[in-house]
């Protein structure tokens, strides 16, 4: 059985998407980021940079004590370990899926996220930064369309952990400012993966674990989210 500490943000979507695909079993530990519960002691001795999803394996491969971690790349790649799925054997195809990976946690998923902030939670809207960071996620659109022109998914023809870790952070196109009609390879895989029974099962727990979403946060949710510094985590975690 696996723990997972989630919560409704593209990251806790990545793992929930992995989940639903292998049918592993797991439990749903919501952690409500708004309202501070990623500083407590009990979540912070599972994922020390507070920051959701995390995950215990209570069952890992080969027996012994369980296993945690936190970041949503380490937990898909762990999770494809375990299992064998979604993720090639062969050197080639691991190292096509290993550099899309990253590319998401390292280009797209911090991108969007401060196109995120800037366009629809900073209390000030700055015309540089949003111009900025729209125009960023607009050139990582441009380049995850451009690699599925000749292929169907990010790494190849069979979907795998690279398609899941990007798939949620384009699921807000939106808001990002962006329109997926001008990028129509992306439109196809997009359309592909959402039509996914998994995906439907993953995307369902919204409605269970947080269904008041909204773009709008109060001024307590601003500095609980946005107002973090190294005082604020230490004193948390003491």
């Amino acid at each position: 059985m696996i723990d997972l500490y989630y919560w409704t943000t593209p990251n806790g979507h990545k793992v929930t998407l992995f989940l639903e695909e292998t049918g592993l079993p797991y439990r749903v530990h919501g952690v409500n980021i708004g309202k501070g519960e990623q500083f407590t002691p009990e979540f912070l001795s599972i994922a020390p940079n507070n920051r959701i999803p995390a995950i215990v394996d209570n069952d890992p491969a080969g027996g012994g004590a369980p296993v945690s971690l936190f970041e949503s790349g380490a937990i898909l790649l762990y999770l494809a370990e375990k299992t064998g799925k979604f993720i090639p054997a062969d050197v080639q195809g691991r190292a096509e899926v290993l550099q899309w990976l990253f590319w998401q946690m390292g280009g797209l998923g911090p991108m969007a996220g401060q196109n995120h902030h800037f366009s629809q939670y900073a209390p000030e809207k700055i015309p540089y930064a949003i111009e900025r960071y729209v125009k960023e996620t607009n050139r990582l659109y441009g380049v995850l369309n451009k690699r599925l022109a000749d292929r169907a998914f990010v790494a190849g023809d069979e979907y795998s952990i690279a398609d899941m870790a990007s798939y949620p952070w384009i699921v807000p196109y939106a808001n990002q400012g962006q329109d997926l009609n001008d990028f129509p390879h992306l439109k196809r895989w997009f359309e592909a993966i959402a039509a996914r029974p998994a995906t439907v099962r993953a995307y369902g727990l919204v409605e269970s674990i947080n269904p008041n979403q909204s773009t709008i946060r109060s001024e307590e949710e601003r500095k609980i989210l946005f107002g973090q510094t190294a005082s604020v985590v230490t004193a948390k975690a003491e």
